[in-house]
């Protein structure tokens, strides 16, 4: 079925078991809330340790970044490597190859972030 046909069908779109009236939505069950897209972003073209994640995303608490690389591996968006060989436990995360199809979307979300940082506000300097 083409895309046509289905704007014009308006079929449901489940996903996690969750029912989605739109595409939007439906995307927006993936990658919505305020931490998903940053990660990801985050983990566009280099695979991160968690520590790495943590020093790159300083607002966000160990708990949330843990659920949410956790979900995001659930959902298919993210990979989890764990080397076991020896101590210390290294634990590597990549984006899948469906993570990656989000990387043109994210990089006009950085973009359009950074027109509004020039147009409703302003960028702070840490000196």
């Amino acid at each position: 079925m083409d895309r046509k046909e289905l704007f014009e069908k308006k079929p449901k779109i489940k996903i996690n078991d969750k029912i989605s009236f739109c595409p939007t939505s439906a995307a927006m069950e993936l990658i919505g809330g305020k931490w998903k897209s940053v990660i990801l972003t985050h983990l566009i073209g280099d695979k991160k340790r968690y520590s790495e994640l943590r020093k790159e995303i300083p607002g966000i608490t160990e708990r949330t970044l843990s659920l949410q690389l956790k979900q995001l591996e659930a959902d298919g968006m993210v990979s989890r490597k764990v080397f076991t060989k020896k101590p210390p436990l290294k634990v590597e995360y990549t984006l899948t190859t469906f993570g990656q199809t989000l990387t043109p979307i994210l990089n006009l979300i950085t973009e359009w972030g950074l027109h509004a940082a020039e147009t409703k506000g302003e960028f702070i300097f840490d000196e």
